[in-house]
């Protein structure tokens, strides 16, 4: 007998469709489906837990918006005026607008906002694959991104290569922007990943800002603007209304993991960290004031970015990535949803996760060394 697997309705599949507007191509089996939206960034607007019908990603007030124009065009770029929430491709600058090598480059860079190829290149019930590309605009790179799942796996695989088809060396940053959001996120979420260090910035430290701006600090524990520590692997309730950008440093491992301890449900993933060497972490707990949040969203993100923002001051200082021409890079990732864990001590290289007991977690040490270090530093000034 002869199956037709176009409309399987079993196993791995994939689903075509136009939806607001958009091509979107749905890749699905038995524990996930994943939209992602060809016609604009390649975005992954959809990535859904199906035991626990649970979509981690979160979603802006408009959502997914059909194409239009803008009433008048910001200095930033459009990136804010058509973002959906979801998860982002940030390349070849990551963060506010930058000017490196003469071209002018909006916040987050070119490709969130153009649109994709695709092809379908693996179609079978045990494993699919959709393979995405896109030439960027005002710089000469080529990027390629394959998406595929494995059936009875809660688990993304991700294999992307960048080429610079430019004649000369090309500099570049490149990030990941999943955000999360309700009804995954709530003050009973929280935040695993390795050692590393805590910085903050004053130009990221807003009026709503729960952090001492320009410090350094251990993971997990930030000074707070009052001299209080501030437990940034906790989720804390809406009713905080803070809004702060974090960026984590000298990670020698690759992966995160954000658990909701009450639902047992998370969303864990693993990526280079030779390439990607600074995880942002964006929170936004109704504190995100004026345009274009209107103190009204409830969303966090974790980012692997290759260094702080933006291309030209990373270029300055050595911290971007450079490709000489014909030169191409390649990574792979795994973006994974598991469930019945009260917290993750590792994401390993395979995907599969390691567990661990958040009460055994001690901090008092710590918290006591901050405030010994915030009252010295009061006393000498």
């Amino acid at each position: 007998m002869t199956t037709d697997y176009s409309h399987r309705n079993y196993g791995c599949r994939i689903r075509e469709l136009v939806y607001q507007g958009y091509r979107c191509v749905t890749l699905e089996n038995d524990k996930l489906r994943i939209t992602v939206v060809a016609d604009k960034g390649s975005d992954i607007i959809e990535f859904l837990y199906k035991p626990k019908d649970m979509d981690f990603l979160w979603r802006t007030r408009q959502g997914l918006r059909p194409p239009y124009l803008p009433s008048s065009l910001r200095q930033a770029g459009t990136f804010m005026d058509v973002y959906e929430g979801g998860w982002q491709e940030l390349f070849p600058n990551c963060g506010n607008p930058s000017v490196h090598q003469g071209a002018e480059l909006g916040q987050h860079g070119e490709v969130a906002l153009l649109p994709w190829a695709y092809a379908i290149t693996l179609d079978t019930p045990d494993e699919i694959a959709v393979t995405f590309s896109v030439r960027a605009v005002r710089t000469p790179f080529y990027l390629v991104k394959r998406l595929s799942l494995r059936r009875h796996e809660a688990m993304l695989r991700i294999h992307e290569c960048v080429t610079n088809e430019g004649g000369q060396a090309v500099d570049y940053l490149w990030g990941h922007h999943p955000a999360l959001g309700w009804p995954f996120l709530d003050e009973h979420c929280r935040i695993d990943l390795p050692a590393c260090r805590i910085r903050t910035m004053s130009e990221y430290t807003g009026a709503t800002s729960r952090l001492l701006a320009d410090q350094e600090a251990a993971w997990p524990l930030a000074v707070g603007k009052d001299g209080t520590p501030v437990d940034l692997s906790i989720v804390p309730p809406p009713e905080v209304q803070s809004a702060d950008m974090i960026f984590l440093e000298g990670l020698r491992d690759g992966w995160f993991a954000v658990t909701n301890t009450v639902e047992r449900v998370g969303f864990a993933m693993r990526y280079p960290a030779e390439v990607f060497k600074v995880l942002w972490y964006w929170q936004v707990f109704r504190g995100g004031q004026n345009y274009p949040w209107w103190s009204a969203t409830y969303n966090l993100a974790l980012e692997p970015c290759v260094a702080l923002p933006v291309l030209e001051r990373a270029a300055q200082s050595g911290k971007a990535l450079t490709l000489q021409a014909g030169e191409s890079r390649e990574i792979e990732m795994l973006a994974i949803a598991f469930e019945g864990l009260e917290g993750v001590e590792r994401v390993n290289e395979d995907g599969s996760i390691l567990s661990t007991s958040l009460r055994n977690k001690p901090r008092r040490l710590q918290e006591k060394k901050i405030r010994n270090a915030t009252k010295s530093k009061s006393q000498k000034a």
